[in-house]
Parts: C-alpha cells; sequence; structure tokens
C-alpha cells in the first residue's frame, strides 16, 4: 500500500458523526446529493439586455433530512441561484424583497458603479423593488451576490440569502465549464444547528460571531457529489460568517489553482491545500479515477477562525469517466499583472479590535476616502489583533507581500478579499475603476461579517482626476431607499 492509498484507507474508515464534531467523518453517512443551485434563465430584450429577477424571500427546507425548518432565500427557500453572464453583456436585475425587513443585494466582486453595487446606501424597504443595470467588462471570475445591510448583513446571510454569480470571457475556452457537470459550483457554509434542524445562535456574539459545527455546501449537509469526468472545475465560495477553510482532499492527492477571487491566474498552480477566508472564491481543477471515492476535507489551523477538522463533502466517480482535455500551461483570459508606478500613493489602514478601522467605528454620513479615477495605489493593512480579512468592493488588487513575504503562488493573481493574519502587515496593489460619483460611496471592510456589522468599515468615493479635494466629506444616508 502506498501512502495515497494508505492515507485514503485512513480516511474511509472513518469515525464520529457526519460533519458535526470536527473530527474524521464516516464516508456512508453522506447520504445527501449535494445540491446544484439552478441557474437563473433571463429575459433578453430587443437590443440584448439581460434581465434578471431576484426576490428575497422566506421558506422552508430541510438543512437535515427530514425536518424542515424556516430559511430565508433568493427565488426559493434557501440561497439563491446561479446567475451567469459573459464579458459585453449589459445586465439589468430586479432585486424585489418579500422579506418583513429591509435588506439589499451587493454584488461581490464586481466592475459596476456605485449606485449600482448594492451596499448598505441602497437599501430595498419590503415589498420594494431595485432595478440596478451596468455592461459586464471585467475578466472572467467567480463572484457572488448577498445582502449588505449595515448592521445586519450576519444575520441575512447566516439565514441563507447568498448565491453564486459568474462571469465567463471569451477569452477563456479551455478550462472544464458545462454548468453541473464538470464546472460544478460549490458554497461552503458552517451552521450551529438545534435538534429540529433550525439553524441557532446569535451571530453578532462573542469575537468572531458563529463558527458552527455543520457543514453544508450549497445548504447540503453531509453531500456527495456524482462525478462522471477525469477533470472536474470546482468554483469554490467561502461563503461563512467567520470560518477560514483549509482545503484538502482526505488522500492529499495534489490539484490545480485555476482562478481567484477576480480572474484567472496566469497558470495553473499545483497545490495540496489552498485556504479561503470569508467572501474569498478559488477555482480548482481536480482529476479522478474512475471507480473512487474521496472525501474533501477542512484542515484546522493556528487561528481562532480555522478550529476542527471537518469532512465536507464526498465525492463518487462514476465506474466509467467521460475524457476531458489536458490542463494547459497557460490560462488564456488571465488578467495582467498590476503595474505600480514609482509615485503611487501609499494609504494606510489599521484595524483596531472588531468594530473599527484607523479608530473610527463605520459612519454612513462620512467619506473617509477620495480616489481618482483609474488611480493604482498601494494600501497597507496593519492587524493590530486577532485574525481578520479586508474586502475593497469595485477594485481587483495584487497582494505585494505579507510581512514582507510574498503570498502562494495560487494567492498571487487578481483579488478583492484577502486575509490578513494576526498582528500582520498586508501590502495591496490596488487598481480602481473608472466609474466616478462623488456623491455615493462604496465600501472596504473586514469580511468577517461580525466585525463589519459592528463597524470595521469604511467609505471611499471615485472622482475625476484633480477634483479630489472639492469633494464633501459628508453625504446624505436617506437618499436611496427603495420602497414598494
Amino acid at each position: 500500500m502506498n501512502r495515497r492509498q494508505f492515507l485514503a484507507a485512513v480516511a474511509l474508515s472513518g469515525f464520529a458523526s457526519a460533519c458535526g464534531s470536527g473530527a474524521m467523518s464516516d464516508p456512508a453517512a453522506f447520504r445527501t446529493e449535494l445540491r446544484v443551485p439552478p441557474l437563473l434563465v433571463p429575459k433578453v430584450d430587443k437590443d440584448g439586455t439581460r434581465r434578471f429577477a431576484l426576490t428575497m424571500q422566506r421558506g422552508r427546507s430541510e438543512i437535515l433530512p427530514g425536518k424542515p425548518v424556516e430559511t430565508w432565500g433568493f427565488n426559493g427557500p434557501h440561497l439563491g441561484p446561479t446567475i451567469r453572464v459573459a464579458r459585453g453583456d449589459r445586465v439589468r436585475m430586479a432585486v424585489t424583497n418579500r422579506l418583513d425587513e429591509a435588506s439589499t443585494v451587493h454584488w461581490h466582486g464586481m466592475r459596476l458603479p456605485a449606485k449600482m453595487d448594492g451596499g448598505p446606501h441602497q437599501m430595498i424597504e419590503p415589498g420594494g423593488t431595485w432595478s440596478p443595470h451596468w455592461t459586464i467588462d471585467q475578466p472572467a471570475a467567480t463572484s457572488w451576490y448577498h445582502p449588505h445591510p449595515h448592521g445586519a448583513t450576519a444575520e441575512h446571510v447566516y439565514r441563507g440569502l447568498a448565491g453564486m454569480f459568474i462571469i465567463d470571457d471569451p477569452a477563456e475556452t479551455e478550462l472544464p465549464a458545462k454548468y453541473g457537470i464538470d464546472d460544478v459550483p460549490l458554497i461552503l457554509q458552517d451552521k450551529n444547528l438545534a435538534e429540529d434542524g433550525s439553524p441557532t445562535g446569535d451571530p453578532l456574539d462573542g469575537t468572531f460571531g458563529i463558527l458552527g459545527e455543520h457543514m453544508l455546501v450549497n445548504g447540503t449537509h453531509a453531500p456527495f457529489l456524482n462525478v462522471r469526468t477525469e477533470r472536474v472545475r470546482f468554483r469554490i465560495l467561502n461563503g461563512s460568517n467567520a470560518r477560514m477553510y483549509h482545503l484538502a482532499f482526505a488522500d492529499r492527492r495534489a490539484f490545480h489553482v485555476v482562478g481567484g477571487d477576480a480572474g484567472l491566474l496566469p497558470a495553473p498552480v499545483q497545490v495540496e491545500q489552498v485556504s479561503l477566508t470569508p467572501g474569498e472564491r478559488v477555482e480548482v481543477v481536480a482529476a479522478f479515477t474512475a471507480g473512487e471515492q474521496v472525501l474533501l476535507r477542512t484542515l484546522s489551523g493556528s487561528d481562532d477562525i480555522d478550529e476542527g477538522d471537518f469532512d465536507l463533502l464526498k465525492i463518487v466517480a462514476a465506474p466509467r469517466l467521460a475524457a476531458s482535455p489536458r490542463l494547459p500551461s497557460r490560462l488564456a483570459g488571465a488578467p495582467a499583472p498590476i503595474a505600480v508606478p514609482p509615485n503611487a500613493r501609499v494609504r494606510r489602514f489599521q484595524l483596531n479590535g472588531h468594530d473599527a478601522i484607523n479608530r473610527k467605528e463605520m459612519d454612513l454620513s462620512r467619506i473617509d476616502e477620495v480616489v481618482p479615477a483609474g488611480a493604482t495605489e498601494i494600501w497597507e493593512i496593519e492587524n493590530t489583533v486577532y485574525a481578520h480579512n479586508f474586502h475593497i468592493h469595485e477594485v481587483a488588487f495584487q497582494v505585494l507581500d505579507v510581512d514582507g513575504e510574498k503570498p502562494p503562488a495560487y494567492g498571487s493573481g487578481h483579488k478583492d478579499t484577502v486575509y490578513v493574519p494576526p498582528k500582520s502587515t498586508v501590502r495591496l496593489a490596488v487598481r480602481f475603476g473608472r466609474f466616478t460619483d462623488p456623491a455615493t460611496p462604496y465600501m472596504y471592510h473586514c469580511h468577517i461579517l461580525r466585525h463589519e456589522d459592528s463597524g470595521m468599515m469604511g467609505q471611499f468615493v471615485i472622482v475625476e482626476p484633480g477634483t479630489e479635494n472639492q469633494v464633501p466629506r459628508t453625504i446624505a444616508t436617506d437618499h436611496a431607499h427603495h420602497g414598494a
């Protein structure tokens, strides 16, 4: 028995209950077929505009089999459909709120005007509909959508409001792309569950909020996935409130990272493990052998947000697998590296406790930073305490270094969310877009949702170059509520 066979045998021997104890699981307990979110079919106008309709609503779903409980979702009882578009598409959304409280929908990772971003300034009142529109103009990427109401994001996401948003690019034609077959979305979330299967706990309690003991993939508890091709592309989203995942296969097989938050990598990177903090995405391609079974796991680490080993998904390969093309040595469509000019502005941000940036809590009426359109800047994020991460709306950035060390090769591509380890400094090369609006801000914040809701968030506007000093630093906060 070689090393890989031995590790596989250990992983499949199993003990403890599936996904619930932090110990290695019994593969036989993975009895529910993975739910793959359906693709949302748009209506297409005569001018080619693709119209997508989303409804935030309450419903009942079985997180534990046979135990229906109340959950929230888009166009259904839990989570939401996958939106898939192509670069160059004109899109128009109709987002209707059928909840009994106001919320928003933020297009996480999307390059678009601030008024269309779906942050806390674009609230949708109960019974109201919001209709943002924009043209998709960014490289192929795996993005997502979720609520962003200030002070309630953690609760709304935890209840089930989240979905994938995939961008295709005609330049990228070499990777698996048959949705649900060899191109599979995996939304990773953790929950604490009562005996009746209902999610429990206060998302704003403790240092980080909820770190659940039950793992869900696409809202499915203890799932299995049947694969029928030699290679499968997994688009993996950390949709948890606080948990960090260190993803690996139980037999420690190698796989390839082909993309990150904001686009493909220039070339596939072979790894045995990849890490994701809340809000981050990664695209990987894994190879399988006919008839085998293997568990996808998350491994414990050294931080308070990655405690416990949990099995996530059992992958079952068919007795005969359809052939898949080999991975190319270079990936067409990958965005070019971000070139930092020698006179680039440096902005410094200090993460204080769980509720402040630069010792200031979030104020929806305050503009913290003013950025000229099209700028490339260096942002230095200093973490003075425990684990955080950092997300910037609208932009793409590359990690220059973490405490002077280069990021791992799989984390060197374009991103919009980055882990900031305890008592460390991360430097980013940030490229801003060209949508200008001095009165409507974008956000930057920790994407541990308990921290975001507690005030670890700031605002910036993008303006015409040369007008930075003319921009008011206060704005109205009640002009963009979308009512019934």
